[in-house]
């Protein structure tokens, strides 16, 4: 899922306000990644990295104009 996310976050506008956001938190996400892989990490803290990318979405796409405001 975190990979997924990661994906999708690098996906967003650089002109977003939110692909700043969404940079440092695709970086933090790979760090701890790497650590749960090795098993250095439990997975509390990816979790809580996960919520916060989603919201980063959902805050992205509420900036996205409807087609039919045109």
């Amino acid at each position: 899922q975190a990979k997924i996310l990661i994906q999708r976050l690098e996906r967003l506008s650089a002109d977003s306000y939110w692909a700043h956001h969404a940079s440092g938190l695709r970086a933090s996400l790979e760090k701890h990644i790497t650590q749960v892989d090795n098993g250095k990490e439990d997975d509390h803290q990816i979790e809580m990295l996960i919520q916060e990318g989603f919201k980063i979405l959902e805050n992205a796409a509420r900036e996205i104009p409807d087609r039919d405001e045109d």
